[in-house]
């Protein structure tokens, strides 16, 4: 009996680190990748098929937090149902049959060209221009048979497309990492699921604070008597109220009675506090050969 297939919507195309990390997430089960261009359209289409999971680039070590997530996610009814650390790893890939020599011009992701450029100096023959997404650059030149022209992308993309590796490995920063948010509308069970297991130990909330002194030290102390770790703290401010701020915050705690009764301590001294999902602590691991895993490393 065939196993049915669980859909997620990506940001990219198919060969996307987005799917990397979504075949990594899920494991064994049969996914149905769904792309999705822009991180709007997947909000959108998540928002249109409340059976699709979605997941999303929450921050990366080089570039920082993707703030314009943050706040779609708070305007949606999804909730984070868990995350994912992947390293990132770029690959120059071109038509079979070229040396990196026959190549002009690179597509990629603005974010992509620029973990790389400093590899590319070596080679000023090459003009690095940006496109909308790693894969779809890779897709391209496989479709349209494209000699000359390069694209940074994985080696998943590689494999599905056909292309070949002129250098392996080309990003600047051995060490960079993306965290993926699972997605998912309100109405699923798996975050009951962990809870019966005992596997809840981590959670995103976000409140906006009065505009006075020593606001944000309140929170802060009260989660410490609570043992509650603050692992990631992000401001942005609210549009059209000068000066004030909705802080994004992620906690991992042990006890998960304890992590409520902290959500209630702090409760009256915020406004507009809100659980964005509470899941379990997220692993990391190291794409290798065609875009498979490593041994993943548990946070």
């Amino acid at each position: 009996m065939n196993q049915a297939k669980k859909k997620i919507a990506i940001q990219g195309w198919p060969g996307a680190n987005h799917e990397i990390a979504a075949k990594a997430y899920f494991e064994d089960e049969h996914l149905e990748i769904v792309p999705c261009l822009t991180f709007p359209d997947l909000f959108e289409t998540l928002k249109k098929d409340r059976d699709c999971y979605g997941i999303i680039a929450i921050e990366n070590t080089l570039v920082g937090s993707l703030l314009p997530n943050y706040t779609m996610l708070k305007d949606s009814d999804l909730v984070i149902i868990g995350e994912y650390k992947l390293r990132i790893k770029h690959q120059f890939l071109a038509l079979p049959g070229q040396s990196i020599e026959d190549i002009k011009e690179v597509y990629s992701h603005p974010m992509a060209i620029a973990q790389c450029e400093a590899f590319f100096k070596q080679y000023p023959h090459i003009k690095l221009i940006e496109s909308e997404d790693t894969a779809l650059s890779a897709k391209r030149i496989a479709d349209q048979k494209l000699k000359g022209i390069g694209a940074i992308a994985s080696e998943l993309a590689a494999e599905m497309y056909e292309l070949e590796t002129l250098a392996r490995n080309i990003e600047t920063n051995k060490k960079n990492f993306t965290r993926f948010l699972i997605v998912s509308d309100r109405g699923k069970t798996e975050v009951d699921n962990l809870l019966l297991e005992n596997r809840v130990n981590k959670s995103s909330i976000v409140f906006s604070l009065p505009h006075e002194e020593g606001s944000l030290s309140k929170i802060l102390t009260i989660l410490a008597f609570y043992n509650i770790n603050l692992t990631k703290i992000q401001s942005l401010p609210i549009v059209g109220q000068e000066w004030e701020y909705l802080f994004y915050v992620d906690l991992t705690f042990t006890d998960y009675k304890r992590y409520l009764q902290s959500l209630d301590a702090i409760r009256p001294l915020t406004s507009k506090l809100k659980s964005l999902g509470e899941y379990e602590k997220g692993r990391q691991s190291y794409p290798v050969n065609n875009g498979h895993l490593e041994t993943e490393k548990a946070l």
